[in-house]
């Protein structure tokens, strides 16, 4: 579909843009509204021509529409258990163009087969809700609150079906709090190697915020800590390599510590 084609968008659905354009993308008005993480997960994801990707909690299909801006010969497969999130995806896969290659579908993360297959994928990707049941005030909106909420599914259960859905060396990315980051590597030690932290800066000597996990299946190489990515100069402006990485580009992750 044309980037100017101009469409009825339903109520309570604003249309935006990421990527500087490159992407349209309908969301709620009171539901969960793409920001900053899903695009910074998309830009780190070390996905290649030919990859299958499965996208964990996929929403509207900020991350999937992303990474197909920007390495375009690869299928996505969506799972998104808000039925009204999951028809936004349908709609802006349609909008973009890319119906052939987003596929998302109506479930439970933690439902697992059949809704995906196993051992199946190159690349899993997730940004799960950050906060906690028992520690969070739950927003008025369903949407919203199932976005930002863990409910039911804790971390351990994205976890699982990320491992289930990967092939043998196949990697998990994963977005989430710093302060989450025992959290997510109590179940990911039990289950994968050659795990990679890498911390997302707000600004230059201020604490991370954000951390981006990466991790393989099948591998043992011992886990690893980057220096990460400074998100905003001191004026407040994104820092280059983040600026890049919102107009379409990939992103580094920092070396080695």
């Amino acid at each position: 579909m044309s980037s100017s084609t101009r469409i009825d968008l339903p109520v309570g659905v604003t249309e935006d843009s990421l990527l500087g354009g490159r992407v349209r993308f309908l969301q709620p008005v009171n539901g969960y509204r793409a920001a900053v993480d899903p695009v910074l997960l998309a830009a780190s994801a070390p996905a290649q021509d030919g990859d299958r990707v499965l996208d964990l909690g996929c929403g509207a299909g900020a991350i999937s529409l992303c990474l197909l801006a920007r390495v375009p010969d690869l299928t996505v497969t969506g799972i998104e258990q808000a039925p009204e999130m999951r028809d936004l995806a349908e709609r802006n896969a349609a909008l973009n163009g890319v119906t052939d290659r987003f596929s998302p579908h109506l479930g439970r993360v933690e439902a697992r087969p059949p809704l995906f297959e196993e051992g199946a994928f190159d690349l899993v990707l997730a940004n799960p809700p950050y906060l906690e049941t028992d520690r969070a005030d739950l927003p008025e909106s369903a949407l919203k609150a199932a976005a930002h909420v863990e409910g039911g599914v804790p971390l351990a259960e994205w976890v699982e079906a990320a491992y289930r859905a990967l092939r043998h060396k196949g990697r998990l990315v994963m977005v989430h709090r710093a302060d989450r980051l025992a959290d997510m590597l109590e179940p990911i030690q039990k289950r994968f190697g050659g795990i990679e932290v890498h911390p997302l800066y707000p600004k230059a000597g201020r604490d991370a915020k954000r951390v981006i996990v990466m991790a393989r299946k099948g591998v043992r190489t011992p886990l690893s800590l980057s220096s990460g990515v400074v998100l905003h100069n001191m004026d407040g402006s994104y820092s280059p390599p983040v600026a890049a990485a919102l107009d379409g580009a990939a992103l580094a992750l920092g070396a080695p510590l």
